[in-house]
């Protein structure tokens, strides 16, 4: 990948995109909805293809040389995504379970991969009006009606560790590994909003001990590991990778920002 690519006037065309997307979906979050059945059975509204649609062609448009992986579009045989350097990962709208339930709590999700790591992510909640974005050698930047702001993670963990969960699945798993700690606040989120949360440093730790799609993490991993963080896997300490495998499953990882 050029490294030169990632200029503040490419980043902002990201944003951009992702922000455009924003309101193609909140054109349907402000109306009655359809909603479909994925073969997983989980829930698919007009909202994921119209922001879907509308990433892809900016996208292809924009980087045409750039391969683009996307939870609508998931279908790539591995043998040709084995092939990929650098690429696009894109979950068109993360927290579908949040959208639904109309909480606010859903993402626009755009990352770049590059050599199996996330280079540059875009994080939009539309509903929230918050753009999460940050990358190598960017930072890590939060803007929303109050400005633009560099985000860092907390510096030492509070007291009690401040501990983000999901709104919509809670793992026995979870359960088990929260008992390390004396004491403990759970901030409960949907989407990717979790690791930016810990990004920002409003949360210490984002213990992730149940089914993930690598789309669901892309983008916020890029914002974390920029804003100073890290997020590895669970059972060995190693850094989340993308596109590493046939499967586009994450294995249970730990999104944190200061050392606990």
């Amino acid at each position: 990948m050029d490294k030169k690519l990632l200029t503040e006037e490419f980043v902002s065309k990201i944003n951009n995109i992702a922000v455009d997307a924003g309101h193609k979906i909140m054109a349907i979050y402000e109306q009655d909805f359809d909603i479909q059945e994925k073969s997983d059975s989980s829930p698919l509204t007009e909202a994921d293809l119209a922001s879907h649609r509308c990433i892809v062609d900016a996208l292809s448009s924009l980087t045409p040389e750039i391969p683009i992986l996307s939870e609508e579009s998931a279908d790539i045989p591995w043998s040709q995504r084995s092939q990929w350097q650098t690429y696009w990962l894109i979950d068109p709208l993360d927290g579908t379970k949040e959208f639904i339930k109309r909480n606010g709590e859903f993402t626009i999700n755009i990352a770049l991969i590059n050599e199996g790591k996330p280079v540059f992510g875009s994080v939009y909640a539309p509903v929230l009006e918050q753009l999460y974005f940050g990358g190598e050698g960017l930072g890590a930047w939060k803007q929303s009606k109050s400005g633009k702001n560099n985000i860092g993670v907390s510096s030492s963990p509070e007291e009690p560790i401040r501990v983000v969960g999901s709104r919509s699945h809670q793992s026995d798993d979870m359960k088990g590994y929260l008992e390390q700690f004396s004491s403990f606040e759970l901030v409960p989120m949907g989407s990717s909003l979790k690791i930016c949360l810990v990004a920002e440093g409003s949360a210490d730790i984002y213990p992730r001990l149940g089914p993930t799609s690598e789309w669901d993490t892309a983008a916020a991993h890029a914002v974390l590991t920029a804003a100073g963080g890290s997020c590895f896997i669970y059972e060995n300490d190693e850094e989340l990778m993308y596109n590493t495998k046939e499967s586009l499953l994450n294995p249970y990882f730990i999104a944190q920002g200061p050392q606990l």
